[in-house]
């Protein structure tokens, strides 16, 4: 299914959040508006779409809502800044990261204006426990980053530890998404700890899906070389399968132990693609985008729903 026909019930707000975040463009500085119309175009929508459909259920007030599902693609877009940044990645979405075309001194000052206009947003809907869930968000997701820099190129990580990392990364920011939007939204605490559970286990599935198709996919459908995370030292979930099935002779251990880099990214893709691992990581995705539904009986039944139980199959069946 299309992302155009799960986003029916909020097409129409969606398109407004977009105008948004072209008015966040729109600065004096024309450096600075330049930059910030590169980094605002090409994402998907996911993520200020799950606020507003967890928006959907009760009172759905745009003179909050808007604000904070900009604020919340305003996040992640900062996230997407620093990570290129940070690993010196050379294209995102198919095209020269922002450290690639202005430097990565830009890239960080550009991250650094971007989390504070969106805390600046998510400070508008006036509610407290939105905007210490925004800033304990943004610690959350900085506290993976520090995590995954510090363990890159580690052999020696868990899957409790990849986990971790994930909620930390990944989920922490869809379920922000999810709960700010059920908060703005007068939702009673139960449908508040349903739609934030939602947010957070279909975060890890969305990137598990990520993990392996920086494997199986295209450099044209991810919109980046396959094999990027190896290349950068992170051990994703196929990853980790990998070595637990081959512990001696592997391409990933070579890899991690200063061999040859191409040859073994090369390797450990042909594997992966050739074994019953790919099936098993879906598997796993799966289970977390069940898991994510699982209390759906609790919420009101609307468009909204049947919407978010379309996005979890969507994140599963996606090419990039």
């Amino acid at each position: 299914m299309q992302l155009s026909t799960i986003y029916e019930p909020i097409q129409e707000d969606l398109n407004k959040v977009e105008d948004r975040l072209r008015s966040v463009s729109g600065v004096e500085f024309l450096r600075l508006s330049e930059l910030l119309d590169y980094s605002l175009s090409g994402g998907k929508g996911i993520r200020p779409a799950l606020t507003l459909l967890s928006g959907k259920f009760y009172d759905y007030n745009l003179d909050y809502l808007l604000p904070m599902a900009t604020a919340v693609e305003l996040f992640h877009t900062a996230t997407l800044v620093h990570d290129d940044a940070i690993d010196k990645s050379s294209v995102r979405r198919g095209r020269p990261t922002i450290n690639t075309m202005w430097g990565e001194d830009k890239a960080v000052l550009l991250g650094d204006y971007l989390f504070a206009k969106a805390g600046a947003l998510a400070a508008t809907t006036g509610n407290l426990q939105v905007i210490k869930l925004s800033t304990q968000t943004i610690m959350t997701i900085s506290s993976g980053e520090l995590n995954q820099a510090f363990n890159a190129f580690n052999l020696e990580q868990t899957r409790e530890d990849y986990f971790q990392r994930v909620s930390s990364k990944t989920a922490s920011l869809f379920s922000m998404a999810t709960e700010s939007g059920a908060i703005l939204s007068q939702a009673p605490e139960r449908s508040i700890e349903v739609l934030k559970g939602y947010g957070y286990n279909l975060g890890i599935a969305f990137q598990i899906v990520d993990d392996i198709l920086d494997f199986i996919g295209t450099e044209e459908e991810l919109g980046k070389p396959v094999g990027s995370d190896l290349a950068q030292g992170t051990l994703t979930l196929p990853a980790m399968l990998l070595l637990e099935r081959y512990p001696e002779e592997n391409p990933v251990k070579r890899l991690f132990q200063n061999g040859d880099k191409q040859k073994n990214i090369e390797l450990a893709i042909e594997l992966i693609r050739s074994s019953s691992i790919v099936q098993e990581c879906y598997g796993v995705a799966s289970d977390y985008c069940s898991k994510a539904c699982h209390n759906f009986s609790l919420l009101p039944d609307n468009a909204s729903l049947q919407a978010l139980i379309q996005l979890a199959d969507y994140v599963i069946n996606r090419k990039g």
